[in-house]
């Protein structure tokens, strides 16, 4: 079980993104984002917003819906952008290789309950409910005592 140790609230989608690129510029390789909540919810915005703020160029960051895995290499170095809801078990996890990539990526992924006993010990998830037409709350978790610490960067204003 995750341990929550911080809520956020956003009112617009801009706020939003402002926190994805805070966090971006606190990731490392190895570093696992579980993006939990509802279809339209905002994982993929999410997503979106923080591969974007690291990019030298940013680039067209389209959702990984279909092709499963979208890779960018970045100044943080390589991110991997996944999003898991059409598969069906662990199995298919290790067939794209996302096991490989916790230990030598950032890794963002979409539908984390896929995961199952792959998931990360490490990991911060960052779970995403719709309070608002715009308006977001975030909820920030994970086992690892570290998080806490490094997301003192983080701040809501």
């Amino acid at each position: 079980m995750n341990n929550i140790f911080a809520q956020l609230s956003f009112d617009t989608p801009e706020k939003t993104g402002e926190f994805a690129q805070q966090l971006g510029s606190i990731l490392t390789a190895g570093d696992v984002v579980l993006l939990v909540g509802d279809i339209g919810a905002g994982k993929s915005y999410l997503a979106r917003a923080l591969i974007q703020s690291v990019q030298d160029i940013p680039e067209d960051v389209p959702s990984p819906t279909f092709t499963l895995v979208q890779t960018y290499d970045t100044r943080i170095g390589e991110i991997w952008h996944a999003d898991l809801y059409r598969l069906t078990g662990p199995d298919e996890v290790i067939e794209l290789g996302l096991a490989d990539a916790f230990e030598t990526a950032v890794c963002l992924i979409e539908w984390p309950d896929r995961l199952g006993d792959l998931t990360p010990e490490n990991g911060l998830t960052l779970d995403i409910s719709v309070t608002g037409a715009d308006a977001r709350q975030i909820t920030l978790a994970s086992d690892d005592p570290t998080w806490p610490a490094r997301m003192t960067a983080i701040h809501n204003d």
